[in-house]
């Protein structure tokens, strides 16, 4: 099995260098959101394919696979575009360029200067001060857990027993050493170096007094600690004390710019049910199956020719009726419109996951793993995959295929965003099926970290590299707050997302604060005019004996609204709205 595996998947890979040049006509409309915009330079970078928007906004280029396009217009920020494989139509909307002044404050800026995070430092306890100054969590490019002032007390005995147990995840200590999951390679990890008010330290500063301890943070991926070198290959403990630590102490009038409460004023998932398509209310407004299969024929002669028509039914059938053998039906006699395009193929594959249809999802990322066999994600896809069909051996096999390729230099790693999640699932897959992986004999050979984060693990993943939209937080004392993912406000996640092939963030949600979670999406576009299909994966009790999953998927086309997904505990189940 195993062998056959990696046949597979060395025969995905071997399509990569014999793939032909795929070039092709981009197009679309260029706005500001309210208007178009005439005379927008569009130029595909590194070559002399060049033009311009007419009157209209509207203009075409020809490009390929891998392509930059970009957008340039006088006073607009300029937009970069990597093309993908899907990629046809483009509508960006472009945004004003607002420089930051001096004695001015622009308040949709996203950069702070030093001098601005220091002032906030003793405001926000997600701001850590590093030998080459100041980080903020906020702005940052890779996440960075931290442990509080007053989550440090005495009983913690030392420094050691603070950052191990205490609630920083993925971090252990192993042979006199403190190790961070998701920085080094699982067979031979590096440890992890110190950074106590500026002074770096290789080995564990167990003299810090922690009563002395404000703050602790741990920088675990490659854009937060490439200043410090080699020597933090195993990532980076950072420890602020009082009597280290200058900053102002005074509060500052930005804090008060902070009205971070929820009003609770996102769209229901009734609200949304009114702005559905009037197929699907026609689908739904059926009182048996035999009605809703003749009203469905009645449908398909006008709307067949849409993929999210066929999508719609094939989920109705499934969910409304316990009719997958209806929906798989549908799905057979339009699949020709799905097979060649991955983006269609992950939604139908999201789709058969909510509906335990797990074999057929698992047949599904594998169409896509051979259209995408270079994307990150199509390495994560299957191996979450077999683990759904009970097949924990092929899934570790593609975890270690994916080591060796970027090993081997085949594929880069990126260290800010998606390793540490393909990481935590593969230690997540040793730390509870380990005796279905390793004989019993290599048990002690592999190392698995200990998984001290509890709670609840929240994994979204969406279908188009393309899709713009921000999650909002809220948490039980209904404060919030926003993770964007958009070009105007985090255009290197995106760049960093499409070169690396990934869709995916996730959220650790712990028991500290008491109660549900409740999450909310503002969906922006995704420059085609056509729907994104958002998946939520949540495990409960994770990396426990009692860990449990459920997964839900959400339809996104109503845009620029507020609209609430569902809500989660660290110790209750999923409450879908």
């Amino acid at each position: 099995m195993k062998n056959n595996m990696l046949v597979f998947v060395c025969a995905a890979l071997s399509t990569v260098s014999i793939l032909a040049q795929d070039v092709r006509k981009i197009s679309g409309t260029i706005s500001d959101g309210n208007a178009p915009l005439s005379n927008v330079q569009i130029n595909v970078m590194n070559t002399d394919s060049a033009t311009f928007s007419d009157t209209e906004g509207k203009y075409s280029i020809e490009a390929e696979t891998g392509d930059v396009i970009t957008y340039t217009y006088m006073g607009m920020k300029t937009i970069s575009i990597r093309v993908e494989d899907v990629t046809r139509i483009l509508n960006p909307v472009m945004i004003l360029d607002v420089n930051e002044l001096d004695e001015v404050v622009v308040q949709s800026s996203k950069r702070l200067s030093q001098k601005n995070i220091e002032e906030q430092y003793s405001l926000r306890e997600n701001i850590i001060k590093t030998a080459y100054g100041y980080l903020d969590a906020e702005r940052s490019s890779g996440r960075i857990a931290f442990i509080q002032e007053d989550e440090i007390t005495m009983v913690n005995g030392d420094i050691i027993n603070l950052v191990v147990n205490g609630r920083l995840p993925g971090v252990s200590f192993l042979n006199g050493g403190i190790f961070i999951r998701g920085v080094s390679a699982i067979e031979n990890p590096q440890p992890a170096i110190f950074d106590v008010d500026g002074q770096i330290f290789t080995q564990i500063p167990i003299w810090v007094d922690l009563g002395n301890v404000k703050r602790v943070a741990v920088l675990n991926n490659f854009a937060n600690t490439t200043r410090y070198g080699s020597i933090a290959s195993g990532g980076v403990i950072v420890i602020n004390t009082f009597s280290g630590n200058l900053a102002n102490k005074e509060v500052v009038d930005q804090a008060k710019l902070r009205n971070n409460f929820y009003k609770g004023d996102a769209l229901t998932r009734e609200d949304i049910k009114k702005n559905w398509p009037s197929y699907k209310k026609d689908l739904y407004a059926s009182t048996s199956v035999a009605a809703a299969e003749a009203k469905f024929k009645e449908l398909q002669a006008i709307n067949s020719n849409s993929p999210y028509f066929v999508l719609d039914a094939q989920h109705y059938f499934a969910e409304k009726w316990d009719r997958t053998d209806v929906g798989d039906n549908i799905i057979a006699q339009h699949f020709g419109s799905y097979k060649e395009n991955p983006v269609l193929l992950k939604a139908l594959a999201y789709q058969y996951q909510v509906q335990g249809q797990f074999k057929k999802a698992n047949e599904i990322y594998k169409e896509i793993f051979l259209l995408r066999p270079n994307y990150a994600q199509s390495y994560l896809d299957m191996a979450r995959s077999y683990r759904e069909i009970d097949s924990p051996v092929q899934s570790a096999s593609i975890h270690a295929r994916y080591a060796y390729l970027q090993d081997q230099g085949f594929m880069e790693i990126d260290t800010a965003g998606f390793a540490p999640i393909m990481e935590r699932e593969f230690n997540n897959l040793l730390a509870l099926e380990k005796d279905a992986v390793v004989d019993k004999g290599k048990h002690n050979k592999v190392f698995v970290a200990k998984e001290d984060f509890q709670g609840s693990r929240v994994v979204f993943e969406w279908n188009d590299g393309e899709a713009e939209f921000e999650l909002q937080f809220v948490n039980p004392g209904k404060q919030f707050y926003t993770w964007k993912h958009s070009l105007a406000d985090n255009e290197e996640l995106i760049s960093r997302e499409k070169v690396f092939g990934f869709n995916v963030m996730e959220e650790l949600i712990d028991g500290s604060l008491p109660g549900n979670w409740q999450i909310n999406v503002t969906y922006l576009g995704n420059k085609s005019l056509t729907p994104t299909y958002l998946k939520a994966t949540v495990y409960y009790n994770y990396g426990t004996n009692a860990q449990r999953k459920e997964v839900k998927v959400f339809k996104l086309s109503l845009k620029n609204v507020n609209q609430e997904l569902f809500k989660v505990s660290s110790v209750a189940g999923l409450a879908a709205k």
